[in-house]
């Protein structure tokens, strides 16, 4: 279970760094888009969460 929650998390943050790196928000309103570090974030905690559910 463990390293299912770690691999969804990685793959969470890579995701969400594509999506903060091609998606930019020109305010910095968004979350998820604002930068590819804000997304790696959100990302890695979107993709635990359906990993460990």
């Amino acid at each position: 279970m463990t390293a299912r929650v770690l691999l969804g998390a990685a793959f969470g943050a890579a995701l969400g760094a594509l999506f903060g790196y091609f998606g930019r928000c020109s305010d910095g309103a968004c979350p998820l888009t604002a930068n590819p570090w804000r997304g790696m974030v959100w990302g890695a905690v979107i993709g635990a969460l359906f990993a460990a559910a």
